[in-house]
């Protein structure tokens, strides 16, 4: 299979993926009882005028639209971290990254005045951090899996330590003098 080396595509293709399992994960939530508020009712919420509108089949597409626009732009931002910092231990920097940005987007979401629809109980603030925990972990494994490796290739941190593995350029660079001769 081959890779994906657009960062804004791999990005919005991961972030699309994790945003899907995130609201499954919500709507399963509600359904069975633990949280009192989807995910999708409280981003529509910023945008209609009233908790009924909210609440209606369109308040719950346009929220999940809403929801899922925000989860690509968070694996273009992703991947933009993976390729600094590596994709090595990428389940625990998906962990704190979804939750990271879960808390983010609830507490913006919540936070506006104009929001009609706030999520006030914990469980359904719990809900929100688990399903935006498997957000980033999906996100992040995506990343990883489907992008190139030349995505991966950050320029050292500082120029004390010698690196121990050439960059995918550096081998290109020494394939490419190879033939030249």
């Amino acid at each position: 299979m081959e890779k994906i080396k657009d960062r804004l595509y791999l990005g919005g293709i991961a972030g699309l993926v994790g945003g899907l399992c995130m609201v499954i994960i919500d709507r399963v939530s509600y359904t069975v009882g633990i949280s009192k508020r989807l995910y999708a009712e409280t981003a529509s919420g910023v945008w209609v005028g009233s908790k009924r509108q909210a609440k209606s089949l369109t308040g719950q597409v346009f929220g999940t639209l809403m929801t899922l626009t925000l989860a690509m732009m968070g694996g273009a931002v992703k991947i933009s971290i993976l390729s600094k910092s590596g994709r090595d231990k990428v389940f625990p920097k998906g962990l704190m990254f979804g939750i990271s940005f879960g808390a983010i987007i609830t507490g913006l979401t919540s936070g506006f005045a104009m929001n009609k629809v706030k999520p006030k109980d914990a469980s359904s603030n719990l809900s929100y951090a688990f399903a935006s925990s498997i957000y980033g972990i999906v996100t992040a494994l995506l990343i990883s899996k489907l992008g190139d490796d030349s995505l991966f290739d950050a320029k050292p941190a500082n120029d004390y330590i010698k690196p121990t593995m050439p960059t995918s350029e550096e081998k290109n660079q020494k394939v490419i003098g190879v033939a030249a001769k």
